[in-house]
């Protein structure tokens, strides 16, 4: 059992080494899977949905109707964004049931995707206030906690990030614990929650706490 995402080869570039980790390359495979299912489902588009595009229309209409709960009626152009998430992350976080370590398990994939969020919730903020506006969001309800405003508001990335890496990496190091002390027919109830239903909890929490921020910023 390994802590860290091995190096799976090492690019020379211009002199320099670049180590390309197993986080990068699953991403990547990841990333290849869902682009050749979005072209093949868009290219193949038919006005009766079956087989995989009902699944993916189901799933943009969920996305659609948890976005008008959490952040009202009027902001549809994150279906996109959200979309795009939840089915990443779904996919990243079960991948370790077909033995690949999870990118999510890599601190530096969900602060990535942290500071994508972070930085959404800043524009929508300032977008849907002005930027005095929003500004002065940090002053209230009273100017002396500004800092406390400020630090809050830097702090949510990090909180995103380190919620989905510490529960992914919990998940891997109770399983590959388990798998050291009993046989492997034993631990299979146990992949249904470390990895399917966890895996998929924290999407959807990951996903849930993105719509709350971006609707606090702009409300």
């Amino acid at each position: 059992m390994e802590f860290f995402p091995k190096v799976v080869f090492v690019l020379f570039i211009l002199g320099e080494s670049i180590s390309i980790t197993e986080t990068v390359v699953v991403t990547w495979g990841i990333m290849l899977v869902l682009m050749i299912i979005a072209f093949l489902v868009g290219r193949n588009f038919e006005k009766i949905p079956h087989g995989i595009q009902n699944v993916l229309e189901v799933l943009y209409e969920g996305i659609g109707n948890l976005i008008k709960v959490t952040m009202g009626e009027e902001r549809p152009g994150f279906i996109p964004y959200i979309g795009t998430l939840t089915l990443y992350l779904t996919v990243a976080n079960l991948i370790g049931l077909i033995t690949f370590r999870p990118p999510t398990a890599d601190l530096s994939t969900t602060l990535a995707l942290a500071l994508i969020t972070f930085i959404l919730t800043q524009i929508e903020g300032i977008r849907r206030k002005g930027f005095l506006d929003y500004l002065k969001g940090f002053f209230e309800p009273l100017a002396f906690m500004a800092p406390l405003n400020f630090l809050g508001a830097l702090t949510n990335p990090f909180a995103l990030a380190f919620r989905l890496f510490g529960n992914i990496v919990a998940g891997i190091v109770i399983m590959g614990l388990v798998y050291q002390a009993v046989p492997i027919v034993i631990p299979v109830p146990l992949h249904f929650y470390f990895e399917i239903f966890s895996g998929i909890l924290q999407t959807f929490i990951f996903i849930m706490l993105t719509l709350t921020f971006i609707a606090m910023a702009a409300d």
